[in-house]
């Protein structure tokens, strides 16, 4: 459907949205909106899904918009499902509660609305006037300010005109209350064999002894906010990385645990108090370490191991892990695709690996591409295991040699529940990684409900611990031109099984001590707001083929020969481009498989780029990423305030006769 976007425009150009459809509403109170029902009303949709950080993102910019405009904007979430799990009605009930969504939401599963009004991105926003009628449409996050411009104007004209409706929105939330836990996330071991758990759903960490079920103590208010101090004034924002630094370290700098403070973009140092008779000797202390409470957007500085950890912006770090060669701290820097290193003794914060964009690249850590990297471990050779989780993949750090490779996974929109060698064994959005003693990987495989253990090959070819690792390069689609019927032998894989299913939602694990002489794992099932044992024995062990999935999005088509793709950008209102440091704009692009694009690929500074395809190849995903640098506009103002807009598009598209030769896509309109 085509939309004007331009709010500038005459009234009379803006298209009517279309209807919005799905299987049904959510915090409604079991009444099905339509748009009908919302005239009067700035309606904004937001098209999201639930695995998706820069969605959740979205979730937090829109809280004050929310708040401020409560009686003319209503938000609409958009679920429009990228993962099989995410089609599930009590898995995305239990996530708008998980993430304390507070507006109404339309189930989305076939991706009906997502077509009517041509989204191609998570996320994507909508926002419609007091007519219907749609007034802006952007792509990504950082919006907040355009949003709270545009949503003023319409405002005024909806005023002007007298189709206002002020009034609440149409918004029923269930009551939410406190229990022991509530989603779970991370889990870590004390030197005295209590665990601590981050308790992500109530904003807070629970000390558990030994048998993880009396609660010896509780870390922080419970409510959503940043404040540092004692256990009962402490206050967190969904934390979910916990890490016990080493005895040494630990005594140096004054607290036990490094926190990942994920929606406060800040890293927390806790201090537990050794025993609850003692506390007045040993009392509990939360500090802020790292970050300054913003979140990094692209075009500000990235940390390079100087200055104060606290004067640089983090974006969701989601997990953490020591690592003994590097001497520091990983953390799992979620919302920009990235691992980073925090130095407790000196403070400082260096990027460790990735270039912010979104992908599956390995080899050296410095170009190697990430998308949502959620769970970390060390090795017993020093390596760090992580969990790519928007890409279902996991791969490995060496911090000697920095290179980056790929155990198994294929890229962004390949998942499943497959069994078997790496090449095609499949997860479905795994938020957890485990090394275990003989070096074997336990996967906490989030979205298949699994704990999976990866094997990586011996030298000789066999299975055995600690070997080298299967994939490398850029990961593409296994149908490349020349790779049936190779003369060369297949080179050693590692190898997937799994030891445990029908757990909700698994999002980490340590190992446990033996039971009757069986190795455990310690799980946090977030989604039944426990932690439970789970045996890793040999008898255990299944191979399961359930399938390999992709996620349905709708396909494009384009036809043969050159097509040129287009990034349509309109700085907002009151911006101009950036060209003060150099180009103000910035577009990458590439295809899985990576040999379907024969031209045009790569790196550039223009918005317009025609692209050769092989006609060897009828469909593929095509992966676009755009950045644009826009600033105040007004001479007058000494120092202008300037934004950095960034969007990355993976578009399924087939080849056919007769189809369109140019592809547009909006970053911000």
């Amino acid at each position: 459907m085509s939309t004007s976007s331009d709010p500038s425009a005459p009234l009379t150009a803006r298209a009517h949205g279309s209807a919005l459809r799905g299987r049904g509403w959510l915090n409604t109170g079991g009444v099905d909106l339509d748009l009908e029902a919302l005239r009067g009303k700035i309606v904004l949709l937001d098209f999201w899904t639930f695995c998706c950080v820069n969605c959740l993102h979205v979730l937090d910019e829109l809280r004050p918009l929310e708040e401020k405009w409560e009686n003319e904007l209503v938000v609409v979430g958009v679920h429009s499902p990228k993962f099989e799990f995410e089609k599930d009605p009590e898995a995305l009930a239990a996530n708008i509660e998980r993430y304390e969504v507070s507006h109404p939401v339309i189930d989305d599963p076939e991706l009906e609305t997502w077509t009517e009004y041509g989204a191609r991105a998570w996320p994507t926003l909508m926002v419609l006037d007091t007519h219907g009628r749609i007034a802006g449409n952007l792509s990504g996050e950082g919006h907040a300010a355009n949003l709270d411009r545009l949503i003023e104007q319409l405002v005024a004209e909806g005023e002007a005109d007298g189709s206002l409706r002020r009034g609440p929105a149409p918004t029923v939330l269930s009551e939410r209350t406190p229990q022991t836990l509530r989603f779970p996330s991370k889990l870590t071991v004390l030197p005295d064999g209590r665990l601590v758990v981050s308790d992500a759903g109530q904003h807070r960490l629970v000390v558990f002894q030994n048998d993880g079920v009396t609660v010896d103590a509780t870390i922080g208010t419970g409510t959503r906010g940043h404040a540092d101090g004692d256990e009962e004034t402490a206050q967190f924002a969904e934390p979910n990385g916990v890490l016990a630094l080493p005895d040494q370290v630990a005594a140096e700098v004054g607290y036990d645990l490094l926190v990942a403070d994920t929606t406060n973009h800040r890293l927390r140092g806790v201090k537990v108090g050794q025993d609850r008779l003692l506390r007045s000797r040993t009392a509990t202390e939360v500090v802020t370490v790292a970050g300054t409470g913003a979140q990094w957007m692209q075009g500000e500085p990235l940390p390079r191991g100087e200055g104060d950890a606290r004067s640089f912006a983090l974006s969701t770090p989601w997990d953490l892990t020591w690592s003994h060669v590097l001497g520091r701290a990983v953390i799992a820097m979620a919302g920009v695709h990235q691992l980073w290193t925090f130095d407790p003794v000196t403070g400082a914060l260096m990027v460790l690996a990735g270039t912010t964009q979104e992908g599956l690249v390995d080899g050296p850590a410095v170009t190697s591409w990430w998308a949502q990297p959620s769970g970390l471990d060390e090795l017993p050779d020093g390596r760090i295991v992580i969990a790519d989780s928007e890409t279902s993949a996991i791969r490995v750090l060496d911090p000697q040699t920095m290179q980056v490779s790929t155990l198994v996974g294929e890229g962004l929109f390949d998942f499943g529940h497959v069994d078997g060698p790496a090449s095609t064994a499949r997860l479905q959005h795994p938020l957890g990684v485990t090394a275990l003693p003989d070096g074997r990987i336990a996967v906490s495989d989030t979205y298949n409900g699994a704990i999976r253990i990866v094997e990586e090959p011996a030298a000789d070819g066999g299975t055995a611990t600690g070997g080298i690792t299967a994939l490398s390069g850029v990961i593409g689609l296994p149908d490349q031109p020349g790779a049936a019927g190779s003369e060369q032998p297949a080179p050693a894989q590692a190898h997937v099984v799994t030891v445990a299913t029908d757990l909700k939602e698994p999002s980490d694990a340590i190992v446990g001590p033996p039971i009757d002489g069986i190795g455990q794992l310690i799980v946090v099932e977030s989604g039944t707001h426990r932690i439970t044992w789970v045996p890793v024995a040999k008898a255990a062990e299944r191979m399961i083929d359930r399938g390999a999935q992709r996620s349905e999005r709708p396909v494009t088509e384009v036809g043969p020969g050159p097509l040129t793709v287009r990034v349509l950008f309109t700085p907002p209102p009151g911006h101009k481009l950036d060209d003060s440091l150099g180009p103000s704009t910035q577009v990458t692009i590439s295809t899985t498989p990576s040999a379907m694009l024969t031209s045009g690929g790569g790196v550039d500074t223009a918005l317009e780029r025609t692209l050769e395809l092989d006609p060897a190849y009828t469909e593929g995903v095509l992966h676009v990423s755009a950045r644009a640098a826009s600033c105040d506009a007004d001479p007058a103002i000494e120092f202008p305030a300037c934004h950095m807009h960034q969007q990355d598009w993976g578009v399924p598209i087939t080849v056919v006769e007769g189809g369109p030769d140019h592809l547009d896509l909006s970053l911000l309109a």
